[in-house]
């Protein structure tokens, strides 16, 4: 990895104030996650617009899948994450808590705990979960098991990082300037009742200063360089982390140090959509 630091000369902004589920023995842990699993599943049948009981049980019969399916694609998934090299256990743990397939559409189910990106309408995908999971396990670098304290999201897409996210942090904000995918991801968290996660409709290149500073700070998007906004909303100590490039993106972590001193190492290729500035 390539290490420089890099000292941003501008004034600060003014701101405001057991894994895997063993069907035969599960521990109370695993129990614990799959409940929490499958209630979220059922609260999003349930809140899909499909009154007929009938019709929410012919929607999961159409993809193939049953609660069983779905507990298995889940541990599968984080099995798999595991051993790409992914070794913060309380990342794989929220990772195997959210269920991916809830934040998509019923068509693209059976592809869910894939490592793919998938779309999600407005020209935007959900990230691949090796990514996600990548992302936010050097956000957390040094943590154990403690929770960040106050974590920012640039790119609520369709809520599924939030929902992760929120598991990791005392409080989560997420800001989305896409009108539209800030709904869906509104309706996508509303019957899982996250009481330490708000959603923000508005420009993320700005981030978020009345909730600042921030441990943690996380992009969804590539943009030529990490916007100043976000350098300053970053607490001394705070982690951020973003893509940042055109066409040759890289995974890029900064580290606040000091009051004007960040120091920013690459951590690998990666390709996301575009950070773009407004509302739409």
């Amino acid at each position: 990895m390539n290490k420089k630091t890099k000292t941003f000369p501008l004034p600060l902004s003014s701101v405001v104030g057991r894994s895997s589920f063993d069907k035969t023995r599960p521990s109370p842990a695993d129990k614990k996650n799959y409940v929490s699993t499958q209630t979220a599943m059922q609260n999003k049948v349930a809140h899909s617009g499909l009154k007929d009981p009938v019709k929410k049980q012919t929607q999961l019969l159409q993809v193939g899948w049953n609660e069983s399916n779905i507990t298995r694609s889940a541990r599968s998934m984080v099995e798999r994450l595991a051993q790409s090299g992914i070794k913060d256990k309380v990342v794989l743990q929220a990772m195997q808590q959210i269920p991916r397939h809830l934040f998509l559409e019923s068509g693209l189910w059976g592809q869910a705990y894939a490592d793919i990106a998938l779309p999600i309408g407005s020209h935007q995908t959900i990230s691949k979960p090796s990514t996600v999971a990548k992302m936010i396990e050097a956000l957390r670098t040094g943590m154990g098991t403690q929770p960040l304290n106050r974590i920012l999201e640039i790119g609520t897409g369709c809520g599924y990082q939030a929902a992760i996210l929120a598991k990791l942090g005392e409080e989560v904000y997420s800001i989305e300037r896409i009108k539209a995918l800030h709904e869906l991801a509104r309706r996508n968290l509303r019957p899982m009742r996250i009481a330490n996660l708000r959603l923000q409709y508005g420009d993320g290149m700005k981030g978020l200063p009345q909730a600042a500073p921030f441990d943690g700070i996380i992009l969804a998007a590539a943009g030529l360089q990490v916007p100043d906004a976000l350098l300053d909303q970053l607490a001394i100590g705070g982690r951020l982390i973003a893509p940042v490039g055109d066409e040759k993106q890289k995974l890029q972590l900064i580290k606040r140090v000091a009051e004007r001193e960040w120091e920013s190492v690459i951590l690998d290729d990666c390709y996301f959509v575009p950070l773009q500035q407004g509302t739409v």
